[in-house]
């Protein structure tokens, strides 16, 4: 297989071959789009979008973001819950029939934070069982609602597990082990749930082991990819090295991966047998830093020739390209980048640097970059978009706009 084809494969497998919807996006569009990514990292930062909501966007255009809310977050016999919250490849939304899937994590997690809740069992014996008791007494509770609930247990722990009360360490620890899950979230905080009032019975009662999840995962994985190498499909949910070289070998066995070799690829790849090689991709998208087709930056400038980090913990003089800088996809390739953020006060979304890569026509990209910035203001509900002076795009862009 050929690098370009490699690449044309990859861009199909997250969706970006698919035609935008003409109309308003439905919950039809959403699943087919999750059929494409698996899953939805979630992040806390804000400064243009929340995380979740981007990947969507940049496949299907404007739509209402109640379609992700009422999926993660509600529940009814005609339209019954699609998502669920847990650590796949960092915390994500993955779909609630995957929730089984990551009882090896929780497996993992039961000895990872032993230490932790051990400490809180010494020094607040009961602990763990009344925070139980209180969310199902409760319902969808926040941590700080069941502390108060419970009379203000235990002081903050200096120095120890990220600061955390003893309630919040019990939550996180239950939450990490599958013994809570997250049932809503509201301004972005966790409300805390028993998982039967949450998963289907049927999709509770799964207990796959290691090896079957190692399997199952690396399947989506690679249908999620299209065709990418071991490492690559280890990343998209955080597995073992050994747990994952053990589930290719297994798949590859079964007939379930093709190993491929790719042209400049320095490492064994294998592909998806569902993968298809689009002749061209046309098109354009903004991707968020946590955006699936990015979020594995070796991968991204082998596939791509395009070095992107994030820059969120660099030091502002520091930064090359900015705080919160968007990809800019266009016809199958990484064009170019902008520093985003939203101001909400003004009503403006504020393109704060714009860079292209090397060799691109940038009246081209500039003209396409302002259609695109224009079409996700608007679906912010922002009133203009404005561009600042960072960046050889800057001026071009501005003059688009």
């Amino acid at each position: 297989m050929t690098a370009d084809a490699a690449r044309r494969t990859a861009l199909a497998a997250q969706g970006f071959a698919d035609p935008r919807p003409t109309g308003p996006p439905t919950r039809r569009h959403l699943q087919k789009a999750l059929s494409r990514v698996q899953l939805l990292q979630l992040d806390s930062v804000n400064v243009a979008v929340r995380a979740h909501y981007m990947p969507l966007f940049s496949r299907l255009g404007g739509y209402d973001p109640a379609l992700v809310d009422d999926a993660a977050w509600l529940h009814s016999a005609r339209r019954p819950r699609l998502l669920v919250e847990y650590w796949a490849h960092e915390a994500s939304l993955v779909p609630v029939e995957d929730w089984p899937l990551f009882r090896w994590r929780m497996r993992r997690f039961e000895e990872r934070y032993a230490r932790h809740v051990d400490r809180v069992r010494r020094e607040s014996p009961g602990l763990v069982e009344d925070v139980l008791a209180a969310v199902r007494d409760l319902g969808p509770s926040t941590a700080g609602a069941l502390q108060a609930a419970l009379g203000g247990v235990g002081p903050k722990v200096k120095g120890g597990w990220w600061n955390r009360s003893d309630v919040k360490v019990v939550c996180e620890y239950l939450f990490a082990v599958g013994a809570l899950t997250t049932g809503t979230r509201k301004g972005f905080q966790r409300h805390y749930d028993l998982p039967e009032r949450v998963i289907p019975a049927d999709v509770l009662a799964q207990t796959p082991d290691d090896d079957e999840c190692a399997r199952r995962l690396t399947l989506r994985a690679a249908l999620a990819h299209g065709v990418g190498t071991e490492k690559d499909l280890r990343d998209y949910y955080r597995l073992q090295p050994a747990q994952s070289q053990r589930a290719v070998a297994e798949l590859v066995e079964a007939g379930q991966l093709e190993p491929v070799a790719v042209r400049g690829w320095s490492h064994a790849a294998y592909r998806h047998p569902q993968a298809r090689t689009p002749r061209q991709v046309r098109g354009r998208a903004l991707l968020c830093p946590f955006d699936p087709l990015v979020w594995e930056r070796a991968r991204t400038e082998r596939i791509f020739d395009f070095h992107y980090r994030i820059e969120i913990y660099v030091p502002e003089p520091q930064r090359v390209h900015g705080y919160y800088v968007f990809p800019f996809l266009l016809d199958g390739h990484l064009v170019g980048r902008v520093d985003l953020k939203a101001d909400r006060a003004t009503g403006t979304l504020r393109a704060q640097g714009a860079f292209a890569e090397q060799g691109v026509d940038t009246r081209r990209v500039a003209a396409e970059l302002a259609g695109e910035l224009h079409a996700m203001a608007a679906w912010l509900e922002l009133d203009r978009v404005w561009v600042g002076e960072r960046g050889d795009l800057a001026g071009d862009l501005a003059a688009a706009l």
